[in-house]
């Protein structure tokens, strides 16, 4: 376990911490929250020792060890698996368990044929990619996981939410995927005003828990206002009368030691929506034939796609790094040609394109403001500030040079130039990058109210299971449309390299059980397990959902009682403002449960309906058998 007891820590005027405790306890995976440069990277350099506190201690126990994912490059040995073996703990009777850094860089994304490579000759996502596996493998008591998503494709990071699932150690992870951290931790630990909360549960329960608290504090702080100018009118009206001067000393007494709540500032989030052009069409793009092949010598990366794109269409691409995901978006985006093959568009499309390499093409002499009137010169300079206020640069905020920005502050200035020219098609390539949760969650809302179509290329599950209604997909060494969504995909065909269901490969999943009749018994027990392991992955999230809806069901229900309670002594005193506020919260807290449970009964039949599938599965398997 690890224990933070009364941590402080300012840059300068700055406050990230203020007295601030919080226990790791044994096996607990913690996901670890908060708005970008409100703390999270700095409590991971104070546990490790790269910084210290003003205040406070940190204490873990002898002997225990700390590993972290560290962005720093420094290979020594001659391969790959080598490199990999270097922190792998050795076995009590030395056995050579060099078959462990396998399968972890197997899952990592690396072949058998890059087991000897030089670590050196990796590209620089996958040399962060072998320092995870060395990481991962080193077995430390407590494992420190700083965004280890980044430069991970989809499959590689399915993969590390199952190892890390089953991680036996203390944990704690910080990721912009939200879905990604809740699937593998059991609590949540929030910083939040300078302050931190631990609780059990998604992150979700978290967030809910400090919106409630939030608005009982403010509440309060209001109630306690109202109160206090009664008592400062009391004073002013009574302080000359001598025959009332010892109930206004005592009132003036009661004021100075009634400390008086600070009103709450807003934290600010991305609010922004893109700006949609007219387009009275049906179908924005079409790409037939289409090939690409940055060398005639190699296979091409793209061949022979056809693809059209509809007016109000939510197209992802997905699949391993290096397929040629971010080469088909520069193609439609116009930033290549094709070697074969058309791209055609409609006289009105009009492309907003959020590209990877864009954000180098900023200017670092200007400012942010510049750059967004820069798309738009016409536009008046109110104008650009609005849209920079959206990207969160208020005020002096906009006139700070791109050159000193954070990879995320200047990600946000490509996206506010995305929002000055009317757009009907949104081609974005993994916009998610540098964003924290919450501006996640609002670009998600923005692409959600678009009047338009958009194309992403994006690793994002979260994005994937939100947006995405029809699929690019780059797997099995080609490149095919997919007619469905993110979960339709994979309940029916699945990653080639998860063992996917596919009709060939798991018949009884396609309910074609009868299929499998005469199948050997090893391949029987193959189709259970894979049954078996695919109802985990369908059924967990929406238990964790049913759970997590009961539980703050029950959090509004305590809230209620606490209210009438009030409510019942409120009206006991004659004290109508109290009275009118209690009713009013007393209505909102019902509407929230009625919601809730509405919620809960639609969870419920899925989770139901789902278990019933897999179940007639299960037995119709079992009579083949």
């Amino acid at each position: 376990m690890i224990q933070i007891s009364g941590l402080s820590k300012a840059y300068g005027r700055q406050i990230i911490f203020n007295d601030i405790d919080v226990t790791v306890n044994s096996g607990e995976r913690v996901g670890l929250v908060g708005r970008n440069g409100h703390g999270k990277t700095t409590l991971f350099r104070m546990i490790l020792g790269q910084e210290y506190p003003d205040e406070g201690v940190i204490t873990v126990p002898n002997g225990y060890r700390i590993g972290h994912l560290s962005q720093h490059i420094a290979f020594t040995e001659k391969t790959v698996l080598e490199e990999g073996c270097l922190l792998l703990p050795k076995a009590d009777d030395g056995r050579d368990e060099s078959y462990k850094v396998g399968a972890v860089l197997h899952g990592l994304g690396f072949s058998t044929e890059d087991f000897d490579t030089k670590p050196s000759s990796l590209s620089g996502g996958y040399q962060i990619r072998l320092n995870l596996a060395k990481v991962l493998v080193s077995e430390p008591n407590l494992l420190l996981l700083d965004e280890p998503t980044n430069y991970l494709d989809i499959v590689s990071i399915r993969w590390l939410v199952k190892f890390l699932r089953s991680w036996q150690n203390e944990m704690i992870i910080i990721t912009h995927d939200r879905e990604f951290m809740d699937s593998v931790t059991t609590h949540t630990l929030g910083i939040h005003r300078q302050k931190v909360r631990k609780i059990e549960g998604p992150t979700d329960k978290l967030y809910q828990q400090i919106l409630i608290d939030e608005e009982v504090y403010e509440k309060t702080r209001l109630n306690d206002e109202r109160k206090r100018k009664d008592v400062e009118q009391f004073i002013n009206r009574f302080r000359a009368q001598a025959n009332k001067a010892k109930a206004v000393q005592s009132r003036i007494k009661a004021l100075a030691r009634h400390e008086q709540r600070e009103k709450l500032t807003d934290v600010k989030n991305l609010d922004f929506a893109f700006n949609d052009a007219v387009f009275t069409g049906k179908q924005l793009m079409a790409a037939e034939g289409l090939s690409f092949s940055f060398d005639p010598a190699v296979e091409s990366l793209i061949d022979n796609l056809d693809l059209f794109v509809g007016k109000d269409d939510r197209i992802a691409i997905i699949g391993k790094n290096g397929r040629g995901k971010t080469t088909l978006l520069n193609l439609l985006a116009g930033e290549l040609e094709p070697v074969n093959g058309t791209i055609t568009g409609h006289p009105q499309l009009k492309t907003a394109f959020f590209g990877q390499t864009n954000i180098n093409r900023l200017d670092l002499s200007k400012t942010v403001e510049a750059e967004i009137m820069d798309v738009h010169p016409d536009h008046s300079r109110g104008a650009a500030r609005k849209i920079c206020g959206a990207m969160m640069f208020e005020g002096d905020m906009a006139l700070k040079k791109i050159s000193v920005l954070s990879g995320g502050e200047r990600s946000r200035v490509l996206m506010g130039k995305l929002l000055v020219s009317p757009a009907n098609l949104l081609l974005l390539d993994e916009p998610t990058n540098h964003l924290d949760m919450e501006s996640i969650d609002s670009l998600i809302e923005a692409i959600d109210a678009f009047r338009g179509a958009a194309v992403i290329v994006t690793h994002s599950e979260l994005v994937l299971h939100a947006v995405a209604t029809r699929l690019i997909i780059f797997d099995r060494g080609e490149i095919r449309v997919f007619e469905g969504t993110y979960e339709d995909f994979l309940q029916c065909v699945g990653w080639s390299d998860e063992g996917a269901v596919t009709p060939e490969s798991s018949l009884g999943q396609l309910g074609q059980i009868d299929k499998a009749k005469g199948l050997s018994k090893k391949d029987l027990r193959r189709l259970r397990a894979e049954i078996i392991t695919n109802r985990s992955k369908t059924l967990t999230p929406l238990q964790k959902r049913i759970t997590a809806i009961e539980e703050m069901i029950n959090g509004f229900e305590k809230r209620i009682d606490i209210d009438t309670q009030s409510l019942l002594i409120a009206s006991t005193k004659g004290d109508g403002h109290a009275i009118k506020d209690l009713t009013k919260a007393i209505h909102e807290t019902k509407e929230h449960i009625e919601n809730l449970f509405s919620e809960l009964e639609d969870v419920t039949a899925e989770h139901d309906a789902k278990m019933k599938k897999f179940e007639d599965q299960m037995n119709d398997l079992q009579e083949v058998g």
